[in-house]
């Protein structure tokens, strides 16, 4: 969370207030190119797209490497490796998740959803999101399960610090087909200019998983925005 200014998923804090909260938080109220959206196939150009390159590396999953954000659990990954999209490179930052998955599917909200963020050389931003529904036990998810906190605080997770390690590719569907649009940030300062890639396939995590994440960082998602004259794309289907 921000260190100067609260926010959070509900009450004076929540979605609704945040453009109130700070200046510097006011494209959250005003802005034009919010996310997430309500993702509809009727509203989408469905187009042969050329194929995210995605070029991840195992990262370390110990101590210090993932954190508590106060409103998500995030791994860092500052040697994570990247993606390549339509000819420009962006390398991964972080990933973190949200309970409730803040992209619906025509206007269906999953479980959970997963961020990867990327930021290239020039420093624009591009997030892939992972829908995640209930179904089987998602075994690359452990590594970061074993460090959820017993309740809201923030820093750095204690716990065990082993030597495991997480791989960004094993959370990826095995689909790579996405959604792409342009949108923000979806926590303060809801900055614009931010590259979407969301998987068109979800990726399972079980009842037990969801539940885990969900009694500590409850509801995390916040509320769809108008998509307004943006273009949406669609990755025509493939085999």
């Amino acid at each position: 969370m921000s260190d100067t200014v609260r926010w959070g998923y509900e009450g004076a804090i929540g979605p609704s207030c945040w453009g109130g909260l700070s200046p510097e938080f006011s494209l959250c109220d005003c802005g034009k190119e919010q996310s997430p959206i309500d993702l509809v196939r009727l509203d989408a150009d469905a187009v042969a797209l050329e194929a995210i390159e995605f070029d991840y590396r195992a990262v370390p999953a110990g101590i210090g490497d993932v954190i508590d954000t106060g409103a998500a659990l995030q791994l860092n990954c500052p040697s994570g490796g990247g993606i390549g999209v339509d000819g420009l490179r962006y390398d991964l930052v972080q990933l973190h998740f949200h309970h409730g998955s803040e992209h619906l599917i025509e206007g269906r909200r999953l479980a959970m959803e997963l961020h990867l963020v990327h930021r290239s050389k020039d420093g624009d931003i591009c997030v892939v999101g992972v829908l995640l529904e209930e179904g089987a036990h998602n075994p690359a998810l452990d590594p970061l399960w074993r460090h959820l906190p017993q309740g809201p605080k923030s820093g750095a997770i204690a716990g065990d610090d082993s030597l495991a390690t997480v791989d960004p590719a094993s959370l990826l569907p095995l689909r790579r087909s996405a959604w792409r649009y342009s949108g923000s940030l979806t926590t303060p300062p809801c900055s614009e200019g931010v590259k979407w890639l969301v998987m068109t396939e979800p990726v399972s995590l079980s009842a037990a998983q969801i539940a885990a994440y969900g009694a500590v960082y409850p509801d995390s998602h916040r509320p769809v925005q108008p998509l307004g004259e943006r273009v949406l794309l669609c990755d025509a289907p493939s085999s």
